[in-house]
């Protein structure tokens, strides 16, 4: 499956023209359509210790303890991980990546405060820059 990219207006349903974001090459759509996928959809959720890992990328991630975002693991621009704060107090995601920011915030920070029962998102902009976006602080 290739990225793809809307022509015109193509929110909602009906038919659209959906041109690929790495080609020429158009593809006219009814929407919804179960072979065209805009975005992500059915999101597994797992659960891990210590790092996001590349492996992490697409997933939302059900935390009981503070994370830490590191540096040099691989993640390349357009990395997508979710973190869901699956407990009754605060937790802290620890920025190791050379650039952190929080969205809306063009200060670097070296963590984030992930509120109680908040989601969060951390989208790389680069392998050594992200934006945290969500119940941050």
């Amino acid at each position: 499956m290739s990225n793809l990219k809307a022509q015109g207006n193509a929110s909602g349903t009906g038919t659209h023209t959906l041109q690929s974001a790495n080609t020429n090459s158009n593809r006219t759509a009814t929407l919804p359509d179960a072979d065209c996928e805009l975005g992500f959809r059915n999101a597994p959720i797992s659960s891990t210790t210590t790092n996001i890992a590349i492996t992490d990328v697409g997933k939302v991630i059900s935390l009981s303890a503070g994370i830490t975002v590191p540096s040099g693991a691989g993640f390349a621009a357009g990395d997508v991980v979710s973190l869901y704060n699956n407990t009754t107090g605060n937790l802290t995601i620890t920025c190791s990546a050379v650039t952190s920011r929080i969205a809306g915030n063009n200060s670097t920070v070296t963590s984030a405060t992930l509120a109680t029962r908040g989601v969060a998102t951390v989208l790389f902009i680069s392998a050594t820059e992200c934006v945290i976006t969500g119940n941050v602080s």
